[in-house]
Order: C-alpha cells, then sequence, then structure tokens
C-alpha cells in the first residue's frame, strides 16, 4: 500500500528540518522544498495529499501558491502556516480553499493533529471525485481589517469568515454587548461578494414595533396616521447586499413572522400594501440574549431561530481572550492619539498588566472608552497606571447598565456616565457645568427621539411624553431639524 504524501513548502531551513524531524517517524512520504515553483512542480508530478505553505515567502506569497496549487489538484488538502498573526490572512486562506490555518511557533501535536485529520479528508475527496472542472475563484481586493484579534478564539473565528463569507448563507451572531457583533458582521460583508452593494444595520431594539415594521418593510401612503407618502423600507434599500439586524431577540412576534417570510421566499408586502416586493437580500442577525432560552420561553419563534443560525458565531468575552487585549491597546492608542493630536508611543509595562488583570465586563466597548478617556488626561509620552486609576475604578459607562434594576431612578446611570469624564468638564466649564449640561442631554434626547421616530414630531412627542408645542420649541431652540 503507498503512503500518504506529505508536501512542506517553507525557506526556512530550520523550520523544514524541523518538521522533517517531526512527521519522518510518521507513515508519510516527504516533500520538502524551499522555493515556491519547485513546490508547484512537485504537485504536478508527485500528487501529495497534503501540503503545507508558509505565508511568507520570498518570490511569491503563500496565497498565491495556494491559489495556483489549488488549480493543479482541487483535491488537495494545504495547510497553511505564519508567524504573523493577521486576521485578513486567515480570512483570505479559508476563502482560496486552505483546510486549516496555523500559527507559529507551532504546537507540534496540534499540528500533526491537523494533517492526519486533513490527510483523512483528502483521502474521501480522492474516493468521492477528481476533476479539473471548477469555478474560478473570485479575486480580492485585500480590505483592511475593520476588526482585531489573534487569540486562538478569534483566529477560529476568522477562519468561519473565510468559508461562509461568500456563501448567502444566514448568519447568527451570539455575544455579550461589547463583543463586536457589528464588527464581526462588517468584516462577514466586506469579505463577500455582495461587498460592492450596500450594507445597511438596524438596531431592532431601538423602536417600537410599527416603527420597525415600517422601517424594515416600508409603508404605503396612508396606510397609518401621518403616512403622507410611500414609504421604501431597509429591506428594498438593501436589494442585493446584506442586511445586518442587531438585538434581533427584541423582535416582535409579528415581525418575527415577517422576518420568517423574508428569509423563506425573499419576499413581502409594504404595511399597507398588496403588492408583494421580491428582494434578494443577505441577512445577517446578532442578540445578546440567549435564543435558546427565547425560543423555549416562547419569546422568539422556534422555526425562525433555525433559520437564522444557518451559519452561527459566538463571540467570547474580552475577558476570554486576553491575549488580545495588547494589540486592542495599541489600536487604540493609535486611534486616539491622533484624533486629539497627541504623540503618545505606548503603554507602560505595569499598566498593561492592570488592563489584562482587568474583568472588562462592558468587553471591547469598555477597553476602547478607557483608552479614550485615558489617551486625554495623558500628560507623557506612554500610557502610565495613574492615567487609568479613576476609570478603572469607577467603571462608568463600560459596564452594560441594567435599566430594569434602575427602575425609575436614572441616578445611578448617569452618575456612572459623568463620573469618568467630570474632571474634564470642570476645567472646561467653570461656572457653567450644570446650565451646559442639562441644555446638552435635552438636546440629545430630542435629537435621538427625532431620530427613532424619523423626524415625525407627534410620534417623537408621544415617545418623550411631551407636548408637540413643547418639542417645538425645543427643535427651532437647539436648530434640529425642520421645527415645522
Amino acid at each position: 500500500m503507498m503512503k500518504p504524501k506529505l508536501l512542506i513548502l517553507d525557506d526556512d531551513h530550520d523550520i523544514l528540518q524541523m518538521l522533517k524531524t517531526v512527521f519522518g517517524k510518521e507513515e508519510l512520504e516527504l516533500f520538502l522544498e524551499s522555493d515556491s515553483d519547485s513546490a508547484l512542480r512537485r504537485i504536478v508530478t508527485d500528487h501529495p495529499n497534503v501540503a503545507i505553505f508558509d505565508i511568507n515567502l520570498p518570490k511569491k506569497s503563500g496565497l498565491e501558491v495556494l491559489q495556483e496549487a489549488k488549480k493543479i489538484d482541487p483535491g488537495l488538502s494545504v495547510i497553511m502556516t505564519t508567524g504573523n498573526k493577521t486576521t485578513q490572512n486567515a480570512i483570505e486562506a479559508m476563502k482560496n480553499g486552505a483546510y486549516d490555518y496555523v500559527t507559529k511557533p507551532f504546537d507540534l501535536n496540534k499540528l500533526k493533529g491537523v494533517v492526519h485529520k486533513a490527510l483523512e479528508c483528502n483521502t474521501l475527496n480522492r474516493k468521492v471525485r477528481y476533476t479539473k472542472d471548477r469555478e474560478q475563484l473570485p479575486d480580492q481586493n485585500g480590505d483592511e481589517d475593520i476588526m482585531i484579534g489573534s487569540s486562538p478564539e478569534m483566529l477560529e473565528i476568522w477562519k468561519m469568515v473565510g468559508k461562509v463569507a461568500d456563501s448567502d448563507a444566514t448568519v447568527l451572531i451570539q455575544g455579550d454587548s461589547g463583543t463586536g457583533k457589528e464588527l464581526l458582521a462588517r468584516a462577514i460583508y466586506n469579505n463577500s461578494r455582495r461587498r460592492n452593494r450596500s450594507f445597511l444595520a438596524v438596531n431592532c431594539a431601538a423602536m417600537p414595533e410599527a416603527l420597525l415594521e415600517s422601517e424594515l418593510f416600508g409603508h404605503e401612503k396612508g396606510a397609518f396616521t401621518d403616512a403622507h407618502a410611500r414609504r421604501i423600507g431597509k429591506f428594498e434599500q438593501c436589494n442585493g447586499g446584506t442586511i445586518f439586524l442587531d438585538e434581533i431577540g427584541e423582535m416582535s412576534q409579528a415581525n418575527q413572522g415577517k422576518l420568517l417570510r423574508v428569509l423563506e421566499n425573499q419576499e413581502f408586502e409594504r404595511v399597507g400594501g398588496n403588492e408583494t416586493i421580491k428582494v434578494d437580500v443577505r441577512v445577517i442577525a446578532a442578540t445578546n440574549r440567549t435564543l435558546v432560552n427565547a425560543v423555549k420561553e416562547k419569546t422568539f419563534r422556534m422555526d425562525l431561530f433555525y433559520r437564522l443560525r444557518v451559519v452561527s458565531f459566538y463571540l467570547p468575552p474580552l475577558r476570554e481572550r486576553v491575549e488580545d487585549i495588547p494589540l486592542l491597546v495599541d489600536l487604540f492608542i493609535k486611534k486616539f492619539s491622533q484624533k486629539y493630536g497627541k504623540k503618545i508611543k505606548g503603554i507602560a509595562p505595569e499598566a498593561l498588566d492592570n488592563l489584562t488583570a482587568h474583568p472588562w465586563e462592558g468587553n471591547i466597548r469598555e477597553l476602547k472608552n478607557v483608552i479614550n478617556s485615558a489617551t486625554v488626561f495623558c500628560k507623557s509620552d506612554f500610557l502610565m497606571p495613574e492615567d487609568f486609576e479613576s476609570f478603572l475604578e469607577a467603571k462608568a459607562g463600560f459596564k452594560e447598565i441594567d435599566l430594569e434594576a434602575a427602575g425609575d431612578d436614572y441616578y445611578t446611570v448617569f452618575w456612572s456616565m459623568l463620573e469618568p469624564v467630570f474632571d474634564g468638564i470642570c476645567l472646561k466649564n467653570k461656572g457653567s457645568i450644570y446650565e451646559n449640561i442639562n441644555m446638552g442631554l435635552e438636546k440629545a434626547l430630542i435629537h435621538m427621539a427625532m431620530e427613532k421616530s424619523r423626524n415625525n414630531q407627534v410620534v417623537a412627542a408621544k415617545l418623550l411624553g411631551i407636548s408637540r408645542n413643547t418639542l417645538r420649541d425645543r427643535l427651532e431652540r437647539y436648530k434640529i431639524g425642520n421645527a415645522d
């Protein structure tokens, strides 16, 4: 019986010798190559079952070699390796047909396990078929990463993004608030065939049931009071593109039924209309709730749940991937240093240790806000432990606030928002803090209410619990939209 064949391509001689020692003990026929063209010729002449390619090669990248190798032998199981934990590399490798993606330094037991699984996969593929007919993979633009992370948990997520991005499968993203669910949705979108079409995000918890129905599906003129003209909903606007439905667990049963029909048939009617609208939209949904429990409690439809989780992602909380904290800290320091015109070079080791040990109940959002505040008050070239003391102690504004526990008393909510920035407000607004904060809060409330009601003054006034005359007065005072 012929031995399975393993091809290894790496320009580092020491790596080749180490892997030769490791796999030389296995029942494998080894081919070691340091040149990409020689490796491709080896695939033509010797038909290896599994190949290990390094991404960083001198003549052409390992990703280019992967593409050419898959053209020669589509059934070849290729494992990509790299010492650079780059998000886009993982996505591109999986999109271009890699079996797996492994980072250096190697966990040799894990690498051997991956090779054996790849061999099984290759053997099954060769038993089923071998054909040179295949669809040409689409060219990629190499979009910049919009999300960062190189921990083992995040690496698995990037690999999954590469596998599913180009399909039209519905995606469900689950994870705590602040973990970056919308960023992950955008990463899937940016690596999909639909990336040149619309991407629209809708927060299902941010508006009442009737307003959400109109927002998603549109309405006809006269469908309800104040429906003075036909309105096109997000699904129509997004035709050919991708829609992101955040906080899907907060959607009403009636809207769940309408969404289910869109997922099943890609069709719906506008509110108050009879015409059936056909669309082609990919749906990515997200929730910080456990939908399995919501299904048991009969607040979420079981059939919709299964329709949504064709592909399911779980974003772990930051405390479960502390390896990513230094990367995130560096990213946010650069971002906020540029924003505030500062020249902060980095963070002191002791300060980074403190951040790594912090529980981060508000996840990446909390870390981002802490770095933002520390950057504002930093007086040196490095963020020091003292720059973080008040923010980490207060954990203010970053931890998700339990509004049910707060009831009708928002003292705790506003205290937690103000405490970390109060010193800066005092310095900037001497003698006028009370007036400026009250005006700022009122303006924000009015503006948010108008946005949530899509500039419908009747709905906004009811939402705020004030008269329409009072609302019109504030709109004029704060110069928000058109008061008429």
